[in-house]
C-alpha cells in the first residue's frame, strides 16, 4: 500500500512544481510588458515635449503664408525739377515761400549766390503735399519770365509697399505665436531659444515698419527742386561824389602848401643844424680866396 502511495505523491509534487514555474514565468512576462509600456510612455512624453516648439512653429509657418494686401490708391513718388529765369529774384523767392505755406508744404534746402551786381542765382528744395503738386508747379512757373527747363519724374512703389505690408502681417502672426510659446515654456533652454527668435522677429518688424513709413512720406509729399536765375544790366550813373570839383581843388591847394612848408622847413633845419660845418667851410673858402688873390697880386 505504501509502495503505491509514493508514486502518487511524486506525481503530485511534480505537477505542483510545474505549476509554480509557469506562474512565475507569466508574472515575469507581465512585469516585462508593464516595464516596456512604461518606457514607451516615458520616451513618447519626452519626445513630445522636445518637439512641441518645432511642430507648433511648423504650423505657424504654414499659417502665416503672406496674403496679397490690396492698396486703394497707387503709391507714386513724384519729383519735379524747374529752372526759371525771373525779373526780381528776392520778390520771386518771397512769393514761392508764401505759396509753400499756403499749400501745406515746407522748404528743406535753400541757397543764394551772387556774381557781381549783374548775376543772382539760387535754388530751393520744397516738399509739397501730392494733392497740391500740379497746382504748385503752375503757380511757380507763373512767377517766371521764362521757363528754361521742366522735368517731372514718378516712381511707382505700390508693389513694394504691398509686399512690405504682407511681410509685416506675417511677422505679426509669428510674433504672436512666439509670445504664446514663451508664456507656456517650462524649460530654461526653450525659453532662451524662443526669446532669441522673438527678438529677431521684432527687429524685422521694426525694419519693415520704418521702410513703410518712409514710402508713405515719400508718396504723400512730392519733391520740387527750383533753380532761379536773375540777370540784370547795370547802367552806369553819374557819381556826384567823384565830381566834387571844389573839394578836390581845396584838397590839392592844401597839398601844395604842405609840400612848400615841408620844403622850407627842411631847408631851415638843414642850415641851422649844419652851422658849424658851414662856418668852417666858409672860413676855408675865405682863406683860399685871400691867399689866391694875394699870390696873384704879388709882382714877379
Amino acid at each position: 500500500m505504501k509502495n503505491r502511495r509514493l508514486p502518487i505523491l511524486f506525481i503530485i509534487l511534480l505537477v505542483w512544481i510545474t505549476g509554480c514555474s509557469a506562474s512565475g514565468e507569466n508574472k515575469s512576462e507581465k512585469m516585462s510588458q508593464s516595464n516596456d509600456v512604461a518606457m514607451d510612455n516615458t520616451q513618447s512624453g519626452t519626445g513630445e515635449q522636445a518637439n512641441f516648439y518645432s511642430s507648433e512653429m511648423g504650423k505657424a509657418d504654414k499659417t502665416v503664408e503672406p496674403d496679397k494686401v490690396k492698396v486703394q490708391n497707387q503709391m507714386v513718388i513724384y519729383q519735379a525739377d524747374l529752372e526759371l529765369r525771373v525779373k526780381k529774384f528776392d520778390k520771386t523767392v518771397q512769393t514761392l515761400e508764401e505759396k509753400v505755406i499756403k499749400y501745406g508744404g515746407y522748404i528743406t534746402e535753400s541757397n543764394v549766390s551772387k556774381e557781381g551786381k549783374e548775376q543772382v542765382s539760387g535754388s530751393i528744395r520744397i516738399r509739397i503735399p501730392q494733392k497740391n503738386f500740379q497746382t504748385f508747379l503752375h503757380d511757380a512757373e507763373s512767377q517766371a519770365a521764362e521757363v528754361l527747363q521742366r522735368n517731372i519724374t514718378g516712381q511707382d512703389v505700390t508693389e513694394e509697399y504691398v509686399d512690405l505690408k504682407s511681410r509685416l502681417k506675417s511677422k505679426r502672426v509669428v510674433e504672436e505665436r512666439l509670445t504664446t510659446f514663451m508664456k507656456s515654456a517650462v524649460k530654461t533652454e526653450d525659453l532662451l531659444k524662443i526669446s532669441a527668435d522673438l527678438a529677431v522677429v521684432q527687429e524685422e518688424i521694426e525694419a519693415i515698419e520704418g521702410k513703410m513709413k518712409f514710402l508713405e512720406n515719400q508718396t504723400s509729399f512730392s519733391t520740387v527742386n527750383i533753380t532761379l536765375y536773375e540777370k540784370s544790366v547795370v547802367i552806369p550813373t553819374i557819381d556826384k561824389d567823384k565830381l566834387n570839383t571844389w573839394e578836390k581843388t581845396k584838397k590839392q591847394f592844401m597839398k601844395s602848401i604842405n609840400m612848400l612848408l615841408v620844403g622850407l622847413s627842411g631847408l631851415v633845419v638843414f642850415i641851422i643844424g649844419n652851422i658849424p660845418v658851414i662856418a668852417i667851410l666858409l672860413l676855408l673858402g675865405f682863406l683860399f680866396v685871400f691867399f689866391y688873390r694875394k699870390k696873384k697880386n704879388r709882382p714877379e
